[in-house]
């Protein structure tokens, strides 16, 4: 049988986006030890916060840095390209701290800060308060691109974060391969939620800044308007076959009154007995 800590760690890192805090708070009320099993759950935090890419500001700073598993260094150390910066996470509070210089030794420092560059210029354009991060892997024979954003609507039940990982063998540059994840989560009166990813294998003429960001764009230009497509034939199709139009009376049920209804009487607009 699965411990307390196996169940509440599959719910931490099950969370949705923008909603972790809610599911910590649902763990603690679960449990019978509440506070005391978070501390338990440290390794599950670190894995939900890798795998969505979560971001933490920089002490002293307003820039949000991305936490992955391709900027990770020992323990909870990770670190930024752009600001050049070494810093430690506490995976359960979500901050960020001991930030020290960490200047970028790799062969591909132009490349990367090349794609610093363009990615940010793609990043403002399209998304809102999003991050990203270049980070030399595999030993410097490779670079990956990481991207998220986030947009988070608890006063409308809703909140969303799309995120994308690429990856450029150095040696072999005519290749982007990569993956498209976005998640939604609607609540209002019910649960409801997206989770849906896109793989991506994009050809580039040259190891040009550019060029990568440009097709990487249109990749997910592309992804973007495929889901649209779908969006839009679900709800003239599949959702609309799921339920009447109007109940059998062909009048519309007005669901603020129903709990004043008499069955068989006000709905069909007949006289009680």
């Amino acid at each position: 049988m699965s411990s307390a800590v196996d169940i509440a760690s599959s719910f931490i890192e099950g969370a949705p986006p923008g909603e972790l805090a809610d599911v910590v708070s649902d763990v603690k009320t679960l449990t019978s030890d509440g506070d005391d099993i978070i501390p338990s759950l440290a390794p599950a935090f670190e894995r939900y916060n890798e795998k969505q890419l979560s971001t933490v500001k920089l002490p002293g700073a307003s820039q949000e840095v991305i936490v992955s598993e391709f900027n990770k260094l020992e323990g909870n150390k990770y670190y930024d390209t752009e600001s050049q910066t070494l810093f430690e996470v506490d995976h359960i509070a979500g901050e960020a701290s001991a930030a020290q210089s960490y200047p970028l030794e790799s062969q591909n420092a132009d490349l990367i800060k090349s794609l610093l560059k363009s990615v940010a210029a793609h990043a403002i354009e399209h998304y809102p308060n999003c991050s990203y991060g270049v980070y030399p892997i595999e030993n410097d024979s490779a670079v990956a691109i990481l991207l998220v954003a986030n947009k988070y609507s608890p006063n409308n039940f809703w909140n969303g974060r799309f995120r994308s990982i690429y990856q450029i063998p150095v040696s072999e540059s005519t290749t982007v391969t990569g993956k498209i994840h976005v998640d939604v989560h609607y609540y209002e009166d019910g649960n409801v939620a997206l989770n849906t990813n896109k793989p991506v294998n994009i050809s580039i003429p040259s190891l040009s800044a550019e060029t990568i960001v440009s097709r990487i764009a249109s990749a997910e230009r592309e992804y973007q308007e495929e889901l649209n497509r779908a969006f839009v034939q679900m709800a003239e199709g599949s959702f609309k076959n799921l339920r009447r139009q109007l109940p059998i009376t062909r009048q519309k049920v007005e669901w603020e009154k129903v709990g004043g209804y008499r069955l068989g009487q006000d709905i069909s607009g007949g006289k009680g007995r």
